[in-house]
């Protein structure tokens, strides 16, 4: 047996999950899907019109188009706004999942050229945005940062950062993967944060735990072309219904729970204070996710989450991610259901245990 075989095998047996909701079987996955769901035929019809009209109205845009991956999605949309514009420069953050985790599609496929801002340890700033001198075709801003632990910035700063883009004549466009999030931690409205933006980004298949899918917002004329692109990257599907009939169960199931993941975030991170060995970033959190650094090396800290997973039935990512001292670790906890099953001072044993290493 491989040693993914043998933790997939531990995994099963485990009763409790430290990270978002917990596994999910795919006969649960199914009953996300009502018997009654009405099929669409290539992305027309159906649940897949009934899920593009509720996110529309919770996002308080005109109209909006279901997506099989954010992949497609985000690069479809900086597509439109970059011909829409006549340039081709895109400003993120230097941490940009676009840059980091797509293999640059945005370059290889449609010819758009990434412009970094600012540092990758810490938001974008209006101040780095206003040394930026070419015409920028948009801007991205990722609600939260997750690679900085969830964090955002305060809500009068991004709507600066909003109209600087625009007076400059580049459209805003917000990667909200995680937009429940991050609604909870400013405690406004989607609608109230997506108004600041031109187009939105939304994932199901993240916080909100649903089959994978997404869909992006906005104003009638650009969600149209990105029908179009949608069709020429081979994402309009013969049937999508599936998919979205799961995002409208779990959007009306997860989405009044967000300001309770984001209490408990902050309850665990009061928890962890003070732990040796342990800190959280950012503390508190902003929104129902943090980072934290432990100091243990990767082979310790990985023993020790088999070591919990064999003697507890408590599961936590065995694989931890590394920083530029090899003695620290860093480890993403988003809040969901299985964690709102754990107290705080559990989690802070799991913390414990995991920062002791194999002496643990």
């Amino acid at each position: 047996m491989s040693d993914d075989e043998e933790l997939r095998a531990l995994r099963q047996k485990c009763t409790r999950f430290l990270h978002g909701h917990g596994p999910v079987s795919p006969a649960q996955m199914l009953a996300t899907i009502p018997a009654g769901s009405q099929t669409d035929t290539y992305g027309d019809g159906g649940v897949v019109g009934e899920l593009e009209t509720k996110i529309a109205g919770l996002l308080g845009k005109p109209a909006a188009v279901f997506m099989p991956s954010g992949t497609m999605a985000q690069q479809s949309v900086l597509r439109v706004h970059a011909d829409r514009r006549g340039r081709k420069t895109i400003l993120f953050h230097p941490m940009c999942h676009l840059d980091w985790h797509e293999e640059q599609g945005y370059q290889r496929l449609h010819g758009l050229i990434g412009r970094p801002v600012g540092d990758q340890n810490r938001l974008i700033t209006l101040d780095e945005l206003a040394k930026v001198a070419e015409p920028p075709a948009a801007l991205l801003i990722e609600l939260p940062q997750r690679d900085l632990g969830g964090q955002q910035p305060d809500f009068d700063d991004l709507g600066a950062q909003a109209r600087w883009a625009r007076d400059h004549g580049a459209a805003v466009h917000m990667d909200g993967a995680r937009l429940w999030e991050s609604a909870a931690g400013y405690g406004r409205s989607h609608a109230e944060i997506a108004a600041l933006f031109d187009t939105v980004y939304v994932s199901f298949y993240k916080g909100i735990g649903a089959l994978p899918g997404c869909c992006v917002a906005g104003p009638d004329d650009v969600i149209a072309e990105v029908r179009e692109w949608r069709r020429r990257m081979g994402g309009t599907l013969h049937g999508m219904w599936p998919s979205a009939a799961s995002a409208l169960t779990c959007l009306d199931l997860r989405l009044p729970r967000f300001p309770g993941y984001l209490e408990h975030a902050r309850a665990i991170a009061s928890a962890l204070s003070g732990l040796p060995g342990v800190r959280v970033i950012p503390d508190p959190p902003e929104v129902p996710m943090m980072h934290a650094l432990l100091e243990v090396t990767g082979e310790r800290y990985g023993q020790a989450a088999k070591r919990l997973a064999e003697e507890e039935a408590i599961w936590v990512q065995p694989k931890s991610a590394t920083t530029r001292d090899p003695a620290v670790q860093r480890v993403e906890l988003s809040v969901g259901d299985a964690t709102c099953e754990l107290t705080p001072g559990q989690v802070r044993d799991i913390f414990a245990r995991l920062v002791a290493g194999e002496d643990g």
